[in-house]
């Protein structure tokens, strides 16, 4: 009961801990500017912290999204929507590892990627995809006791809000501005989104 309870609050416990691990890590790194840099500039190859953000950003964030996904995987009596839901949660989980022990290149506008920039940034769209899908598969689901109606609808407009703050980010990023302050804004949705949903389900055993 304990184990399933700590499942629950994961996806919450996930938001807040990437909140605190990116502030945390940004403070060894002189200079860093979170409107203009992305996250994983933190660990990024060559930068002051590249070892220490993927051990207190990744590879602990990874263990709760997949925590969190396998709960959605191991309820019974939902929708086959929900436990798809819950393996795309493991599937970010997963990207988040990977994405951590492949670091991006110094120069994230680089012409010439590396190989471990390229394996990044295949894991970070796989995250993000997985983000985007799950709200989606929630919000066509049945309604029930675990997902609610307003649910329902707060899943459509977290993927809305997403996918708009992804376009602002790309226009920063060609323009080479300010991406970093729309990618924690597109991310913090799908986070949020998270979040919530983590709460529901605990409201729902209670």
């Amino acid at each position: 009961m304990v184990f399933k309870l700590i499942a629950i609050y994961s996806g919450l416990i996930a938001t807040i801990w990437i909140f605190i691990g990116v502030t945390v890590a940004s403070r060894f790194y002189a200079g860093y500017d979170h409107s203009k840099q992305f996250c994983s500039e933190l660990g990024a190859s060559g930068s002051p912290t590249e070892k220490l953000s993927p051990i207190i950003n990744n590879y602990p964030l990874g263990f709760l999204f997949c925590f969190f996904g396998w709960y959605l995987v191991q309820l019974s009596n939902v929708s086959i929507l929900v436990g798809i839901s819950g393996w795309l949660v493991i599937i970010h989980g997963i990207g988040t590892w990977v994405a951590g022990y492949f670091p991006m290149d110094a120069d994230p506008f680089t012409k010439n990627p590396t190989f471990n920039f390229r394996v990044h940034s295949w894991a970070g769209f796989c995250m993000l995809l997985s983000l985007v899908i799950a709200p989606v598969l929630i919000a066509i689901s049945p309604t029930s006791e675990i997902i609610p109606l307003y649910f329902r609808l707060l899943s459509i407009v977290s993927v809305i809000a997403t996918i708009y703050f992804l376009f602002a980010m790309a226009k920063a990023v060609k323009k080479q501005s300010n991406p970093g302050t729309y990618q924690r804004i597109s991310y913090g949705i799908q986070l949020m989104w998270l979040s919530i949903f983590s709460l529901i389900l605990l409201c729902s055993k209670i």
